[in-house]
């Protein structure tokens, strides 16, 4: 396996995830990036030009694909640990192994559990326990 993340780093970048998708019959491979300050075109296209000849010779997935590269949004997914300490102050929906929502603001994480502030109260969940999160923008 290619290691994505080192390549993003030559280019003074980081990676924030990986995702397949399939959209319309086409199977597309999306790298997210980030950086301080936000990340731009220039940054996406110095990613794509660097990984598309990599993956000519060593595809990141089975078939005909498309590559995408771009930042992962204002709201995004929350896959990994760092995701969730990288978000600390940041509103999030958070959906539990037993269905359970929860929406609110990440206040911390530490030794694999979320605090997340609602109206409420604030709520401590396990790392593992958590199926989905997202943050999001309340205008």
């Amino acid at each position: 396996m290619t290691d994505i993340k080192a390549l993003v780093m030559e280019c003074g970048l980081n990676l924030y995830d990986t995702e397949v998708a399939n959209e319309n019959g086409k199977n597309i491979f999306r790298v997210y990036i980030t950086k301080s300050g936000g990340v731009n075109l220039d940054d996406c296209e110095k990613v794509s030009k660097l990984l598309s000849p990599i993956f000519d010779v060593k595809p990141p997935v089975n078939g005909k694909y498309i590559l995408e590269v771009s930042s992962p949004g204002l709201e995004r997914k929350l896959t990994k640990q760092d995701h969730f300490i990288n978000s600390i102050g940041e509103k999030a929906k958070i959906t539990t192994i037993n269905k359970e929502k929860f929406e609110g603001e990440i206040i911390g994480f530490d030794n694999e559990i979320l605090t997340l502030k609602t109206d409420k109260e604030n709520l401590d969940i396990k790392f593992d326990e958590i199926l989905k999160a997202k943050t999001f923008i309340e205008w």
